[in-house]
Parts: C-alpha cells; structure tokens; sequence
C-alpha cells in the first residue's frame, strides 16, 4: 500500500465528512438550536477514524453489517464530543455519516495500491462534494421559500430570521397561507390558466416539430442544409426585443388577455429548439427500418406515427418536459400581454401580487411554492426519459 495514497485518502475522506457535518450544523442554527462552534478538529479526527476503519474491514464484514455497525458507532461518538441537541438531529447526524460511510465502501487496502489511485480519490470527493454543494445552493432558497409560507404575520414581523418550523401547531395553522391564497387570491384560476397553457404549448409544438424534424432529418429539398443550420437563429435575440413588435401586433389582432396569445407566442419561440432536439435523434434511427415499412406499404406519414414516433419516444419526452418547463415558467411575455388579472398565469399572478404591498410576504412564499412545485415533481419523475433521451440509437444487432 502506497503512503501516498492513504494519506490522500484519509485528508480527501475526513475533510468531506466535516464539510458535511458542518452544513448539517450550520443549518440546524435555522431550526433555532443554538451552537456555539463548529468542533471542527474533533470532527475531523472523528473523519480520519471512520475512514480508517472502514479501509481497514474492508471486504472482511457484510456490507450492510459493516456500513450500520460503524455508523452507529461513530454517531454516538460524535454525540459525546459535540453539544447537546434535540433527537431530530441526532437522526439527521446518522443519516450522514451512514451516507458518507455508504460513499468510501468500495475503498480497500488493495484499492490504495493501484496507480494514479491518489488522484482518482482526489477527483471522487471533489466531484461528490460539488455535486453537494451546488444541490444546497439551489434547495436552499427553495427551503426558505417553504419555511416562509408556513410562518404568520406576527411571526414575521418578530423575526424575519427566524427559518425554524413549529411543527407543533395544527395542520389547518401551518398550511393557512395556502388554504389564503386559493380562497382569497383565486390561485385555482391561474393553475388552470398554466396547465392549459403549458399542455396546450406541448401538444402543438410537438404536433409541427415531429413531421419538420423529420423532415430534416431525412428528406431532401432546397434549402436543406439552410434551414438546418439556421433552426436556432430565433435565439440569437433577445426576448425582450421581439415582445415590443409583438405587443403591437397582438394589440391590433386581439390578442391580448387571451390565451390563444400565450400560446402561439409560447410555440414559436420552442418549436426550433424541439425542432433540432428531434433531428438529431431522427438522424440515429436505422433508415433501413424505414425502408422495410415503405416495403410494407406505409406512407411517410404511416412512418412517422408507426415507426419514428414509438422508436423515439425518449426523445419526444425529453422535448415534452423541456417545452412544457419553458411554458410553465415564461413570465416576460406573460408579463406584457396580460392585464386582466382573470387571464394571469401563475408567474404573472406572482408580480401582480408582490406589486402590492399589502399581500403577506407568507403568500407570496405559498404561490411560489405551488409554481415550483409542479416542475419539480414532473421533472423527477420524467429524468430517466430526459437522459435516455440525449442518446442516440435504437437498433441492437
């Protein structure tokens, strides 16, 4: 075993443990406990024991014996070294070190012998902490977006600090903000008004860039290479210099305050993008098995609905998720076009609101939750097809 690589090792593995015991610490201050330090220097020799250790058993245990036994171990040891604190975080403290412990399994005394083994440990924490480090980034505003909308008036105005969650009050009292903002503001209104729009935004956009990107995909015509080359050049401007051209147009068809308006605005400004996310999937597919359709006595339409469409359906959810995230969330355009308040998508209900300045800051925290939460979830649930998606290929030989 190289020297080398089990100092790497024992620094990269302990200074990711602290790292994580401390935003762990660091955020539970938000919950009202009061820390008086860090205790980085015990946690970090707390770090180099269990890394040690669990280098050391090695194959020896069963995994899941080993991975419990040590994390219950050093949870209690972490608790003896640090301060007081309610069960909660006791729990969260065993979920990270049962996460870190989880993270080095695969690291063995034979492992630290293999070369350049000192950088690819290097590179494992740098990218596990960054992928951490970022996740906190963007959750943690959401998580004071949350926090905010269950709190009261009073409350607010006490402490608007105060991040903690009272879970002891009545379910009727911590979601009030939102039962408010359904009764009183009519949030139901603009979730239809959004899901309709969004929706409506995918079905057509898909309806036209399904036939165009196979078009250009696979058919010959003038201006081909042209057109394929130029499908994103509606990118090269601003939204801010085509809503002014449109506003007036818009004015003088009628447009305005409609919902017709959002969507022809919303799929011309997505379609080129579905258009090129769908040519270079339509590229991968085997033309062979097109042509043995032709042989069977299909149309190009036929093609398209019983061949392209059913080998890419990766791809056309990719394009689904990305048109409808865009359409869920555009606010300029929505902005410009809509002055009636009985035609506001969420977005555009959200700055109605907080140009007032009577609307509770916790309402507002409870419609941004309920516009976040919708894309969050479809896009969850939706990411195995959004990466299948971005790759290429549906013959296997």
């Amino acid at each position: 075993m190289k020297f080398k690589s089990l100092t790497v090792y024992l620094l990269a593995s302990s200074i990711f443990l602290l790292c994580l015991l401390s935003i762990l610490k660091i955020m539970s201050t938000l919950q009202g406990i009061d820390f008086t330090n860090l205790n980085i220097s015990q946690n970090f020799i707390l770090g180099i024991c269990l890394s040690l250790g669990l280098l050391v058993v090695g194959n020896k245990l069963n995994h899941f014996i080993k991975i419990f036994s040590f994390t219950s171990v050093f949870t209690i040891f972490y608790l003896y070294i640090n301060e007081s604190a309610p069960i909660w975080y006791y729990i969260s403290v065993f979920i990270v070190i049962l996460f870190f412990s989880h993270k080095v399994k695969n690291y063995n005394l034979n492992y630290l012998k293999e070369d350049f083994v000192s950088e690819k440990i290097i590179f494992d924490f740098i990218t596990l902490f960054g992928i951490i480090f970022f996740a906190f980034v963007i959750l943690f505003p959401f998580y004071i977006m949350l926090v905010t909308s269950f709190k009261t008036q009073i409350a607010l105005l006490v402490n608007p600090l105060d991040f903690s969650l009272d879970f002891k009050k009545d379910l009727s009292d911590l979601f009030k903000s939102y039962f408010v903002i359904f009764d009183t503001y009519n949030f139901g209104r603009y979730i239809l008004i959004s899901s309709l729009v969004s929706i409506g935004t995918v079905i057509i956009t898909l309806m036209f860039a399904i036939p165009a990107a196979y078009a250009v995909a696979r058919l010959n015509f003038f201006g081909k290479t042209f057109l394929s080359s130029s499908i994103l050049i509606i990118y090269m401007f601003p939204a801010i210099v085509l809503v002014i051209p449109l506003y007036t147009v818009f004015s003088q068809l009628g447009l305005r305050n409609s919902v017709v308006g959002l969507l022809i605005v919303y799929t011309a400004t997505t379609l080129p993008v579905a258009i090129y996310m769908l040519q270079g999937y339509f590229k991968s597919i085997p033309k062979e098995i097109e042509d043995a359709g032709i042989m069977d006595g299909h149309s190009w339409f036929g093609i398209i609905l019983k061949i392209i469409i059913p080998l890419s359906l990766p791809a056309i959810a990719s394009v689904a998720l990305y048109v409808f995230m865009i359409a869920w969330n555009e606010f300029l355009f929505s902005l410009m076009f809509l002055d009636n308040p009985k035609s506001f998508t969420l977005s555009r209900a959200i700055q109605y609101l907080t140009g007032d300045a009577e609307t509770p800051r916790q309402y507002l925290m409870a419609g941004s939750v309920i516009v976040t939460l919708p894309v969050l979830i479809i896009f969850i649930y939706f990411e195995k097809y959004l990466v299948s998606g971005l790759t290429a290929g549906s013959v296997k030989g």
